[in-house]
């Protein structure tokens, strides 16, 4: 029997929108979506929100007499002057300093990518208005004339695709068209410009009608550049913003081919060999080099997450956050801050995730997983489809807080995990689901480099792309998934003994069966969505040896628990409980409980598990009882 979120709300004195929330972060097991609809068993237990303390929200008071913070603001003049600001222009210095013919900056979603583009266009892009206004009181102004004087001084072509995600080519085109077809109409002071062709006023007119065809559309940067230096008597600036969203849809969405084919034209016209170019700016998560997209593009300077120049401006340093703690009054924040939103490493620079820095304060300094949320995690879905049974392990293994050696190439693109799946490590870095403590570069231009999860957050993204993928392959039923945690919750250790064998029993039958290994790695890939409530270890040295998989407990409600598994080749049912007994006495014998009485855990679930190809067997000793 199921009930609504309206029925579980008059039953647990909450409103119905909290129980909408519970059921979307997963916090009551079993709750399914039917249509628009959550369905929740007439059994659920009411989850424990930490937040709450006698009926009552218990939360961080954060100053109200402040500025708000830009949560979802990508316009900088709007930024700047009604919300509290980072202030990042003193990357326009840097650019000035160094004056690349064309920038590429790859960083993650949701780093500060498109308002740090727009705060460059407003700086830059000649105006009818004083545009200097929002600068005079930024660090830029303070840096003297020769940096003042570019301000307001260049024509400025703009264009974001970071909402360019559309299932067909047909559709992706489309949303181009009416993109370029509003920037054209931005410019339409060359509609009347007496300076332009009667070819080109009527090129202009296709664009603004929205008539221009896809070769047309491929031309439009170049033609566009074009006019506006006619016009001006000054080569304009090419601002592309999430340049490779579309590239990415299409090698989900399967028209990949087609999105390369139109932007290499599209870009080439743009950047290469454009006499009518000042300076170029894009941004994205990766940089798709082999794709030929910039093909004999030879001043294409890239910067990337592995270099120190720019390091700073893309999300927030250690000071700026400080300084926000202390501007909002939540300075002892700090540490739970870091420890949920920090740890990325951009060049030489450590950085926080400014998305969910934001948010974190914005909503009363509650940690949560709020960068997940923001979009679908794409990459790490399609790192999943294609891992080998090595790089799950990895994965499991990054999961527990270990640290693994990957080698690095920033050349990177979409349609290399199924020819080389060890470039998952590459993407993931890319996209801001890992970092890199040590790095070494190579001969060949890569790196080889030690990667390990970045935060919390990050950790709680893996779970729940974990989850999801073992769910789509049926590897784990949602019921199964229930069973463990229910068990856990409720100390029930029969329950989660029978929950864990038949999750491997109908598990199993999903894949090849193999080594222990291979066991070793299915049964991680399981508890490692368990970390909420225990710390996991894998192949540690306990007692007089090393065992499989220990769970240790982060509360007094839930037992240590204690795994050691066991494999061999074509056993039948009486041979499979034997090499299962085999594994508990090993437990025993070797004193594998030894680290978790010495961390005070004195109830401990010891797990035997034996496997012959696709069968299962569990024994067990609750000590409990």
């Amino acid at each position: 029997m199921v009930k609504t979120c309206k029925e579980m709300a008059v039953l647990w004195n909450v409103t119905e929108r909290n129980i909408a929330k519970f059921c979307k972060d997963g916090k009551i097991p079993g709750a399914f979506k039917e249509g628009k609809a959550w369905k929740i068993p007439d059994d659920a237990k009411k989850p424990i929100d930490s937040r709450v303390t006698s009926g009552k929200y218990v939360r961080k008071s954060v100053r109200t007499d402040r500025k708000s913070l830009p949560i979802g603001i990508s316009d900088y003049v709007r930024a700047q002057s009604e919300y509290y600001y980072v202030d990042k222009t003193m990357l326009i210095k840097d650019f000035l300093d160094q004056k690349p013919f064309v920038s590429l900056f790859t960083r993650p979603r949701r780093f500060g990518k498109t308002l740090n583009m727009d705060m460059l266009r407003v700086f830059f892009e000649v105006s009818d208005m004083d545009t200097s206004q929002y600068f005079k009181d930024k660090d830029i102004w303070k840096c003297g004339e020769a940096y003042r004087a570019h301000q307001g001084k260049y024509p400025v072509i703009f264009l974001t695709f970071k909402d360019v995600k559309f299932d067909t080519w047909e559709a992706t085109l489309a949303k181009v068209r009416e993109l370029l077809q509003e920037e054209y109409g931005r410019h339409q002071e060359l509609q009347t410009s007496d300076k332009l062709s009667k070819y080109e006023k009527e090129y202009f007119e296709k664009m603004l009608n929205g008539s221009a065809n896809e070769v047309e559309l491929a031309s439009s940067l170049e033609k566009l550049s074009k006019m506006l230096a006619v016009h001006y008597g000054k080569a304009p600036i090419i601002i592309i913003d999430e340049y490779d969203t579309p590239i990415q849809e299409g090698y989900s969405k399967d028209f990949y081919e087609e999105i390369i084919g139109f932007m290499r034209n599209f870009f080439s016209g743009a950047f290469k060999d454009n006499r009518n170019l000042s300076y170029g700016f894009l941004t994205g998560i990766l940089r798709i080099a082999q794709e030929s997209i910039f093909s004999g593009l030879n001043n294409l300077t890239v910067n990337s997450v592995m270099d120190e120049e720019y390091d700073q401006y893309f999300g927030f340093t250690g000071d700026e956050v400080r300084q926000m703690l202390e501007y909002y009054g939540v300075s002892d924040k700090e540490e739970e801050l870091k420890d949920w939103y920090d740890g990325y490493l951009f060049g030489s620079t450590e950085i926080y995730n400014p998305w969910s820095v934001i948010n974190y304060i914005s909503k009363g300094c509650v940690p949560q997983a709020y960068w997940v949320h923001t979009g679908k995690n794409e990459i790490l879905e399609d790192v999943l489809q294609v891992a080998t049974d090595d790089i799950t392990e990895r994965l499991y293994s990054l999961l527990q807080g270990e640290r693994v050696i990957a080698r690095i190439d920033q050349n990177v693109v979409y349609r290399s995990l199924t020819e080389d799946p060890a470039n998952i490590y590459s993407l993931l870095l890319v996209a801001g689901y890992l970092k890199t403590p040590k790095k070494e570069l190579q001969p060949d231009g890569s790196y080889l480099c030690e990667v390990s999860i970045p935060n919390r957050e990050i950790a709680a993204v893996y779970k729940s792309e974990i989850l999801a993928h073992l769910l789509q392959i049926g590897a784990i039923t949602r019921t199964t998934a229930d069973k463990i945690a229910e068990s856990l919750y409720a100390n029930d250790y029969k329950k989660l003994e029978k929950a864990i064998a038949d999750y491997m029993n109908k598990s199993i039958s999903f894949y090849d069966a193999g080594a222990e290994g291979f066991y070793h790695g299915l049964i991680l890939g399981l508890i490692a969505l368990l970390d909420n409530q225990y710390k996991i270890k894998s192949n540690r040295e306990s007692g007089d040896g090393r065992y499989d998989i220990g769970l240790i407990p982060r509360g007094n409600k839930y037992p240590g628990i204690i795994m050691e598994l066991k494999w061999k080749k074509d056993l039948k049912e009486e041979g499979l409980g034997r090499l299962a007994e085999e594994a508990l006495v090993q437990i025993n014998e070797m004193r594998y409980d030894a680290e978790l009485k010495e961390e005070g855990v004195l109830n401990v679930l010891k797990l035997g598990i034996a496997f012959s190809g696709k069968n299962v067997c569990v024994k067990t000793n609750d000590e409990s009882k």
